[in-house]
C-alpha cells in the first residue's frame, strides 16, 4: 500500500505542476511590450493663450521643458494617468480631458519603447501651479514664446492647437 500511495501522490504532484506551467504559459507572451505613458496639454482659453509646462527634474531631458505626464499604473486608464500626473507634477486638479492622440514613434523616448496618449485640457485662465514630484518647476508659457520641448511634445502641442483652432 505504501508504494501505491507514493505513486498516487507523485502523479498528482506532476499533474499540478503541469497545470501550473500551462496556466503560466498561457498568460506569458514572447513578444516585448512597450511602456505606456500619458501627457496633459493644458491650455488657457483667455488670450493670449498659454500652455502649462514643467521643467523636468530627472533624466532623460533633465532641465528641459515638457508637458506634465508619466507612466500609467496598471489599475488606471490613460486618461486617469494624465489627470493624476498633472496633479502630481503641478498641483493642478482637473477632471475633464479630451484625447488628442496616441504617439508611437519608435525613438520618441530614449528610455525605451514607449507609447504616449496625450490629452487636452482647457482652463479659462492661468491657475496656480508649482513643480512637484519629479518636476523641478511648473509654469505657464505664452504660446508665442515657447522653449524647446522634450520628447515629441512639440508635435503633441501642434496637434492640440489644431483641435482648438
Amino acid at each position: 500500500m505504501f508504494l501505491s500511495d507514493f505513486l498516487y501522490i507523485f502523479a498528482v504532484t506532476l499533474l499540478c505542476e503541469a497545470f501550473t506551467i500551462y496556466i503560466t504559459m498561457s498568460y506569458e507572451y514572447k513578444y516585448p511590450r512597450p511602456a505606456v505613458t500619458a501627457d496633459a496639454v493644458v491650455i488657457t482659453q483667455k488670450e493670449p493663450r498659454k500652455v502649462l509646462l514643467i521643467e523636468r527634474g530627472g533624466e532623460p531631458f533633465k532641465g528641459c521643458w515638457a508637458m506634465p505626464g508619466g507612466f500609467m499604473n496598471m489599475d488606471e486608464t490613460t486618461e486617469q494617468c494624465a489627470l493624476r500626473e498633472l496633479e502630481e507634477e503641478t498641483g493642478l486638479l482637473l477632471n475633464e480631458a479630451k484625447q488628442i492622440g496616441c504617439y508611437s514613434d519608435v525613438d520618441r523616448d530614449p528610455r525605451g519603447r514607449t507609447l504616449s496618449v496625450a490629452y487636452l485640457m482647457m482652463v479659462e485662465d492661468e491657475l496656480p501651479v508649482k513643480g512637484q514630484d519629479d518636476a523641478r518647476q511648473a509654469r505657464w508659457w505664452d504660446l508665442r514664446n515657447l522653449p524647446d520641448l522634450a520628447f515629441d511634445h512639440k508635435k503633441i502641442l501642434e496637434d492640440a492647437l489644431n483641435i482648438i483652432t
